[in-house]
C-alpha cells in the first residue's frame, strides 16, 4: 500500500482529494477576509496585548487515558481527560463528545492528523452519538473539569483493520456566540486490528541503561582502594521510583534489547561495597550499598536470558572523536581500550556474555568519519537513524533497518518517527497518552504499507530516558503485546536480516551532519587535555611497584572524560577533566626531592647526600637521580660534571642518595638535582643548591706545621724547667720525696655550644 503523504510521485486517493478541496473551500473565505483586513488592523494589533483563545481553541482538551490502547471487538473503550476554559467568557451547555473515523491511509496521514490543532468541518469525524456524551451546565473561565467517556467498541463504527482518527471535542455557547459551536478538540488514534495479521513487522526496541559519570579518579589508600564518588545522585536513580530502577523494573517484562554502558555497571558495583562521596573539601562515607546491590541483583536476573549489547566503557562520544579528537595522538587508542574492557566488565558483573559489535553515535547521526572511528574500535554495526540516513529513492514503504555500507560494516537504521516519539516531557498524562497512541498507530500503518513485504524495524529511543519516558515507552510496547501486527526481534538478529536492495546504503557526507549536534561536541582542547593527563600517567606508572592501583582508576576516568553524556554540559566536562589532572599531579608530587641547603666542602674530595621522599603507600622503583654541576672543577664520581644514581624507595619512606665528589680548586658550584624515569623522562621539579669548596693549600699546611713545631719546642722547654726545679728541691734536703706533677692545663678550651654557620659542612 503506497504511503501517499510521505513520498513525491504518489497521488492521493479521489476521496482524499475531495476532502481537501472541501476543507479548502470552507476555510478559504474566512482566511482571505482575514488577509485583506491585515493592513488596516496590523498596527493596532501589534500594540494590543495577546488575545484570549477563540473558536475551537477556546477550551484546551487533554486526553489523559485511553483504555484499552488497542481494543478488541468485545471491549469497552474508556477515555478520560481534562477540559480547561482559556477564553474570557463562561461557557454554558458544554458537551463533551467522542469522534471516531475515518480510517487513515499511510504513515503520512497519521502525521497530518496529529498536526491539526483546530476543528475542521468535513475533515474531523462526526460524533459517536448523544448517548455517549458528558455534559456540563457551565464551564467558567480559567477553570478545569475532568471527564470520562465510556463507549462499547461495537458502537464506534470500526470496519476494516487499520488506524482510525479518534477525537474528543467540547461544544457549547457563550454570551458573545449564543449558538452551539465546537470550542475545543484534541486528537488521538485508535489502532484497529481485531485479529493477528498474516504479515507482521519485526520490531526491535532498544532499552538503554546509560548514565552520566559519577565516579572520580580518586581512590583511598586502603587495600580495597575505596572509590570516591563526585556525588550520590546515582543512588537516587537506582532507588525505587528512580530512573534506572524504572528502566529495569519495566524492561523486565518487555521484549527489548538491553543496551548497556559498562561504566554504569562498574559504578553501581563500586557503590555496592565501601565507597565515599565528596562533600566540600572532604569526603564522607557512602550509605547506599543496599540500593546498589538490589538494583544489580534485579538486573542480573532480568538479562540472564536476554540479549545484551555492551557499548564501549563510559559510552564515548564517537562524533566528537571523529570530528575533533581523532587527530590528537592517543585518542583512538583510548576508544579501543574502552571497547576492549566492555565485554569483561559486563561479563564479570552480570555473568552474561554481551555483544560488543555495535556502535551508537548520538541521535543515530552518522557520516563517513564517524563510521571510520566506530569500525576502528572493532564495531561492525553502526546504529544510525533514518533522519540522518535518508532514502535517495522514492520507496512507497519504510524499508528494513539493516543496510550494508561497505567494508563488512552494516548500518542498522532506526526509524526516526518512532524513535523520537518519546522525546520531551512525558510526565504530563496527555503527552504520554498521545505518544503511546501515535506509536501504535505508526507501527500499524507501517505494517499496512506493504503487507506482502515483511520488514524489520528498529526503534532507538532517548539515550537516557527519564522515568516518565520509560513508563511511556513501556505502555507503548505493552500495546503491542498481542503481536497482532508486530513481532519482537533482538538487535543482533535485526542486523543480520536480509537488506532491502532498494534501500539506500550510502553514508551521508560530513556536511550533512546536523549543525545543532556539531555545536554540542567536545572541543579539540578536551582531547588535548586528555593527552596531557595520559602522558603524566604513563610516566608515573613506570616508577610504581604496583602500577595497577593507579592505571585502572585513571584509565577509567580518562574514558569518562570522553563520555557522550557531556554534550550540552561543557563546563561540567571541563571541571571533570581538571579534577582528574589535578589529582594525578597531587599523587606524582608525593615522590619528590627534599630541599637542600648550601654545602661546604673542606677538602679535595667529599660525599654529598641528596634525600628523595616517597609519601605514597606503595613503593617506587626505576627512578634515577641526576646531579649536574655548572663548574667543571667540581666533579662527581671522578666522571665529570654530571652523575646519576638509581633510586628505589619503599612506601612512606625516604632515601639518602650519596654522590662522591672531587675538586681541584676553591670556589662555588651551582648543583642541580632532578629525578628521571629510566627512559630519560623528567619527573617532578628540579632542585638547586650551592656547593662551596674550601681546599687546604701548601701554604696553609706550612703554617700548621710551623705552629705544631712551636708547640713541641714549648713543651720541651717547660719539661726542662720543671726538671731543673725538682733537682733544686732535692738539693735543699726536704726529705718528702719528689713532688708529683699535677694534670697539665688543656691546650684548647672546651667545645663551643654555639650553632654552626649556615649551610652544610661536609668533611672528608
Amino acid at each position: 500500500m503506497a504511503e501517499a503523504a510521505d513520498f513525491q510521485g504518489t497521488r492521493p486517493s479521489p476521496a482524499r482529494r475531495w476532502l481537501r478541496r472541501t476543507a479548502s473551500a470552507v476555510l478559504g473565505a474566512p482566511l482571505l477576509a482575514g488577509l485583506l483586513a491585515v493592513p488596516a488592523a496590523g498596527a493596532a494589533a501589534a500594540a494590543e496585548p495577546a488575545k484570549a483563545p477563540t473558536g475551537s481553541r477556546t477550551v484546551a482538551v487533554s486526553l489523559n487515558t485511553l483504555s484499552p490502547s488497542v481494543p478488541a471487538e468485545d471491549d469497552t473503550l474508556t477515555v478520560s481527560g481534562t477540559l480547561t476554559n482559556k477564553g474570557k467568557e463562561t461557557i454554558s451547555s458544554a458537551e463533551v463528545d467522542l469522534r471516531v473515523g475515518p480510517r487513515l491511509s499511510g504513515r503520512g496521514e497519521v502525521d497530518d492528523a496529529s498536526k491539526r490543532s483546530t476543528y475542521v468541518p468535513g475533515v474531523d469525524p462526526a460524533t459517536v452519538g448523544d448517548k455517549y456524551t458528558v455534559k456540563f451546565p457551565k464551564l467558567a473561565k480559567g477553570i478545569s473539569q475532568d471527564f470520562t467517556l465510556t463507549v462499547p467498541v461495537d458502537k464506534l463504527g470500526l470496519d476494516d483493520p487499520g488506524v482510525y482518527q479518534l477525537g474528543v471535542s467540547v461544544s457549547g455557547r457563550t454570551t458573545t456566540a449564543p449558538y452551539e459551536q465546537v470550542l475545543g478538540i484534541e486528537r488521538s488514534f485508535l489502532p484497529w486490528q481485531p485479529e493477528a495479521s498474516d504479515s507482521r513487522t519485526k520490531l526491535t526496541f532498544l532499552w538503554p541503561l546509560i548514565a552520566s559519570p559519577h565516579v572520580t579518579a580518586e581512590t583511598r589508600s586502603d587495600e580495597q582502594q575505596t572509590p570516591v564518588f563526585a556525588d550520590d545522585e546515582l543512588a537516587e536513580e537506582l532507588a525505587p521510583g528512580g530512573r534506572l530502577e524504572q528502566m529495569v523494573s519495566l524492561g523486565s517484562r518487555l521484549p527489548v534489547t538491553w543496551v548497556v554502558d559498562p561504566d554504569l555497571l562498574a559504578s553501581v558495583a563500586a557503590m555496592a561495597g565501601k565507597y565515599e562521596v565528596e562533600s566540600g573539601d572532604t569526603t564522607v562515607p557512602g550509605k547506599n550499598q543496599a540500593v546498589a546491590r538490589q538494583w544489580l541483583t534485579a538486573l542480573e536476573k532480568v538479562v540472564e536470558d536476554g540479549k545484551v549489547i555492551a557499548l564501549p566503557f563510559a559510552d564515548p562520544d564517537l562524533a566528537s572523536i571523529a570530528h575533533r579528537g581523532k587527530n590528537v595522538s592517543g585518542t583512538l587508542s583510548h576508544l579501543q581500550n574502552a571497547s576492549a574492557v566492555a565485554a569483561t566488565t559486563v561479563e564479570t558483573i552480570l555473568h552474561v556474555k554481551p555483544s560488543t559489535d555495535f556502535a551508537w553515535p548520538v541521535n543515530g547521526a552518522v557520516d563517513s568519519s564517524i563510521v571510520d572511528v566506530a569500525t576502528s574500535a572493532g564495531a561492525h554495526n553502526v546504529i544510525a537513524r533514518s533522519d540522518s540516513f535518508r532514502e535517495t529513492t522514492e520507496l512507497p514503504y519504510t524499508p528494513t533497518a539493516a543496510r550494508p555500507i561497505g567494508g563488512g560494516t552494516t548500518a542498522v537504521v532506526a526509524d526516526a518517527r518512532l524513535s523520537t516519539l518519546f522525546d520531551g516531557d512525558m510526565s504530563r498524562a496527555g503527552s504520554s497518552t498521545r505518544a503511546v497512541q501515535k506509536f501504535l498507530a505508526q507501527t500499524l500503518a507501517l505494517t499496512e504499507q506493504a503487507p506482502d513485504n515483511e520488514r524489520s524495524i528498529v526503534v532507538a529511543p532517548p539515550r537516557m530516558p527519564t522515568a516518565a519516558q520509560a513508563q511511556t515507552m513501556a505502555r507503548a510496547l505493552e500495546g503491542l503485546a498481542g503481536n497482532r501486527w508486530t513481532q519482537p526481534l533482538d538487535l543482533v538478529a535485526a542486523a543480520e536480516v536480509k537488506p532491502d536492495p532498494r534501500a539506500t546504503s550510502k553514508v551521508p557526507r560530513a556536511s550533512a551532519y546536523p549543525k545543532k549536534l556539531r555545536a554540542q561536541e567536545l572541543p579539540t582542547q578536551a582531547f588535548q587535555d586528555i593527552r596531557t593527563t595520559q602522558g603524566s600517567l604513563d610516566s608515573f606508572e613506570t616508577i610504581l611497584t604496583q602500577p595497577e592501583r593507579v592505571v585502572t582508576p585513571f584509565g577509567n576516568a580518562v574514558n569518562r572524560s570522553m563520555s557522550t553524556s557531556w554534550r550540552g554540559r561543557s563546563l561540567e566536562a571541563q571541571q571533570y577533566r581538571d579534577a582528574v589532572r589535578d589529582y594525578l599531579q597531587s599523587l606524582t608530587s608525593e615522590v619528590q626531592l627534599i630541599e637542600k641547603s648550601d654545602v661546604t666542602l673542606s677538602g679535595r674530595s667529599a660525599t654529598i647526600p641528596v634525600t628523595v621522599q616517597n609519601k605514597l603507600v606503595q613503593g617506587v622503583d626505576r627512578l634515577v637521580l641526576r646531579l649536574t654541576s655548572d663548574n667543571i672543577r667540581l666533579k662527581f664520581n671522578d666522571d665529570g660534571s654530571m652523575a646519576e644514581l638509581p633510586v628505589s624507595i619503599a612506601g612512606g619512606h625516604s632515601q639518602s642518595v650519596k654522590f662522591d665528589t672531587a675538586t681541584s680548586a676553591n670556589g662555588r658550584a651551582q648543583v642541580t638535582a632532578r629525578l628521571y624515569t629510566e627512559d630519560g623522562t623528567q619527573y617532578g621539579e628540579e632542585m638547586t643548591f650551592t656547593v662551596k669548596v674550601s681546599e687546604v693549600t701548601p701554604t696553609v699546611l706550612l703554617v700548621i706545621a710551623g705552629g705544631l713545631l712551636l708547640l713541641v719546642l714549648a713543651g720541651i722547654r717547660m719539661y726542662s724547667q720543671r726538671k731543673r726545679a725538682m733537682a733544686s728541691d732535692t738539693a735543699d734536703g726536704n726529705g718528702d720525696g719528689p713532688e708529683q706533677p699535677s694534670d697539665p692545663t688543656p691546650d684548647t678550651g672546651p667545645e663551643s655550644g654555639a650553632p654552626s654557620g649556615t649551610g652544610e659542612k661536609v668533611d672528608r
